[in-house]
């Protein structure tokens, strides 16, 4: 479906056959035999690319039909997910546990899922900043006592009746 997950390296000579030289601070050789640059090794991703085993990524029909099986329960799992959303259920969770299992396969799903864990860990980040928590704390206290003061005029003003009659 795209080049990155689909590379096949069974029949590609490898550097050290053809006397190139390789640079081993852009690139570095992983156990399934392919490459993943500096920066991947630094942060300890995983590179990009699918995830299938190595018999199906050799036949091109089977590593199809892989990824088609792959779409389709991911696609299952999401669509469970925004149903969720207005129901009860944990909606986001599912969602991105269908992301997750794109992402077992395609690229693009796998970017999607780098850039929300970067923003989860940035907002995670700001909201231990003692200032943002402060402002959270009072912003939080001014609107909880203006909700009291709401509820106690209500009571005030119409008492506490239910909204239902129990004896008729």
């Amino acid at each position: 479906m795209n080049a990155e997950s689909d590379e096949r390296r069974a029949g590609a000579a490898g550097p050290a056959e053809t006397g190139e030289t390789v640079e081993t601070t852009e690139t570095a050789e992983t156990e399934a035999g392919t490459t993943e640059t500096a920066e991947t090794a630094e942060t300890g991703e995983r590179p990009l690319g699918s995830r299938a085993p190595e018999f199906i990524k050799a036949r091109r029909t089977l590593h199809m039909s892989w990824q088609v099986g792959v779409f389709i329960v991911g696609l299952a799992v999401v669509v469970g997910g925004v149903i969720m959303l207005p129901l009860p259920g944990p909606g986001w969770l599912v969602i991105f546990g269908g992301m997750a299992i794109w992402a077992t396969e395609f690229v693009w799903a796998q970017l999607v899922l780098r850039w929300t864990k970067l923003k989860v860990t940035e907002a995670a980040q700001k909201a231990l900043d003692p200032r943002v928590r402060r402002r959270n704390i009072i912003l939080t206290t001014i609107g909880l006592v203006i909700i009291g003061v709401l509820l106690g005029i209500y009571l005030w003003k119409f008492g506490f009746v239910m909204p239902w009659r129990i004896d008729q």
